[in-house]
């Protein structure tokens, strides 16, 4: 009989399937009119039904697949009320036939850390803006963002009836990304993605020093990163606290699997391991190509003013 695939594949086999599921979830809350709107720590800060049964449902499928990989969800739920009508089993056979990059061939699951944002853009998504929304389930290991998934519920949604609403975006480091079609943005245009509800004096003093031809200010972490690999925008720079780790895991693993980098404002790499602190404190810098450029025109100023 054929071997299994190795762990890291059924783990981001599984994954796709699972972030398929949430979108569904995410689609059916909204059409069925009542989102549950929970205030956490302030009318930026929302939690709504579709986060909270996205949540239940990814976490579930994949403790129920994978019971020895530890997975930490945004939103503190309670974990035993979970419907069977949540529980994806499936996954996608595509990614399991694609064969495992040889450095993560031996990997256990108590070695895997799976950081899960259900509902990234939840404030745009209760606003209608439903484009920014992503699901986002990052895969680590030693501490670094190994694979990604990236599932956007309303892709196409201003595209009309016939279109089909939705996709999913998926990579491996030494693999590559797939579901999308990877594009550099203008070359010599400086096009900044940043906040769209969490601005403030530093975040703009930073843009500012950047020189940008243009800014164009989304919700979403996960939707950023796609900003940058489509080639709408050529770095995404946020000069503040805010974003956690299952905001940047799996957009970081989809980024470098194809060549991309994303740091804090300092320069520094984020670690995935399960003790780290959940807050990105000193922000958030990203480039498809030309890191270093940014990075040099990040003032001394701001970064002082975020302490990782």
């Amino acid at each position: 009989s054929m071997a299994s695939p190795p762990l890291l594949m059924r783990v981001v086999a599984s994954a796709y399937s699972v972030a398929e599921k949430a979108a569904t979830i995410v689609r059916n809350v909204m059409s069925a009119g009542d989102l549950g709107i929970v205030e956490k720590a302030g009318p930026n800060d929302l939690q709504t039904k579709a986060d909270r049964l996205v949540q239940m449902s990814i976490c579930a499928s994949l403790a129920r697949k994978f019971p020895k990989v530890t997975i930490i969800g945004e939103e503190e739920l309670p974990t035993d009320d979970v419907t069977e009508d949540l529980i994806e089993d499936g996954h996608c056979e595509e990614i399991l036939k694609k064969p495992c990059p040889a450095q993560y061939t031996g990997i256990k699951e108590e070695e895997l850390v799976i950081w899960v944002d259900p509902l990234d853009g939840t404030k745009e998504y209760t606003e209608g803006l439903l484009d920014h929304v992503t699901v986002l389930i990052g895969i680590a290991y030693g501490g670094k963002a190994i694979a990604g998934v990236i599932n956007q519920p309303y892709y196409n949604y201003e595209a009309g009836a016939n279109a089909v609403l939705g996709r999913t975006i998926w990579g491996v480091l030494g693999m590559g990304a797939f579901g999308f079609q990877l594009t550099e943005a203008p070359a010599g245009k400086h096009i900044v993605v940043t906040t769209r509800s969490h601005s403030s004096a530093l975040v703009n003093e930073c843009i500012a020093a950047l020189n940008p031809d243009h800014v164009i200010r989304v919700g979403g972490a996960g939707n950023k990163i796609i900003q940058l690999i489509e080639g709408k925008a050529s770095a995404y720079v946020f000069a503040s606290p805010g974003c956690k780790k299952w905001d940047t895991c799996a957009p970081e693993a989809i980024l470098h699997a194809v060549g991309g980098k994303i740091t804090d404002i300092c320069g520094n790499s984020f670690q995935y391991n399960k003790e780290v602190k959940h807050m990105n404190s000193a922000g958030v810098l990203a480039t498809l190509r030309n890191y270093d450029y940014y990075a040099s025109r990040i003032p001394n100023t701001v970064k002082e003013s975020l302490v990782p």
